[in-house]
């Protein structure tokens, strides 16, 4: 069953108005029309059950038959801390992170970071990843559209992270598999976790040093090297299994 998003602005009583883009998509690509269902959610956790009741050029109405909390989202929210990385690599993994279940994502400027982007760009950027963001909830059925929060850098990074019960970060110097398990395990009940990935080239010592010091966890991601693209989505596939209810 097609699946979009709505502002909770846009749900009135057992009325959902849909307007912008989705008019035309539903209309001239999925050829929908009035009697047709649709699922939807508000972005903040409510998914309904909806059937159109009327399509015109600007907007369609449907009416709301059902409504639930959503079941998919995890009983934890993930935060993931990303270095900045090189080209496009961003927006894979924003939206394979958005399909493992994260919450927010904040890029982050750290000292190896190689792309830099002034103000104009950082902003372009940021709409375009916030897009990749809602599209992967779309695709993976998701109860809210996760965040892309505006670049961070780095000591911004940790204050920002200093809010959350958990925080993580992948280092190489950090003890065997069986210490990380542990670590992980006594996350169990915490209701935020944040994970920290260096761009291509790593954190620097200082910076590992700087987020210890704030509390976060050293763990290790095995004995292979994962590209700053693979970490933050390893790190989430582990965490998803952790943190997912039956």
């Amino acid at each position: 069953m097609p699946r979009f998003f709505v502002e909770p602005s846009q749900i009135r009583e057992n009325r959902i108005v849909i307007q912008g883009n989705d008019v035309n998509h539903i209309r001239n690509v999925l050829r929908m029309r009035p009697g047709d269902e649709l699922s939807l959610s508000d972005g903040q956790g409510t998914d309904y059950f909806c059937r159109i009741l009327s399509m015109e050029r600007d907007e369609i109405c449907l009416s709301i038959e059902n409504s639930w909390k959503s079941y998919v989202e995890l009983p934890v929210k993930l935060y993931l801390f990303q270095g900045l990385p090189k080209a496009d690599k961003m927006e894979l993994i924003i939206q394979k992170a958005v399909e493992l279940g994260v919450h927010e994502i904040i890029p982050v400027r750290t000292n190896r970071v190689i792309v830099k982007l002034d103000e104009k760009k950082e902003t372009k950027k940021i709409a375009r990843w916030q897009q990749i963001a809602e599209g992967g909830a779309k695709q993976s059925g998701r109860g809210i559209i996760p965040e892309v929060k505006p670049v961070m850098g780095f000591s911004e990074a940790l204050a920002y992270a200093s809010n959350l019960e958990g925080v993580l970060i992948p280092y190489e110097k950090a003890e065997g598999i069986e210490k990380t398990r542990k670590t992980i395990a006594g996350l169990k009940g915490k209701k935020s976790v944040g994970i920290f990935i260096g761009p291509e080239g790593g954190f620097d010592e200082t910076e590992v040093e700087a987020a210890m010091a704030a509390g976060a966890l050293p763990v290790t991601l095995g004995k292979r090297i994962l590209r700053t693209e693979t970490a933050g989505l390893a790190m989430l596939s582990v965490l998803m299994f952790e943190f997912e209810e039956e």
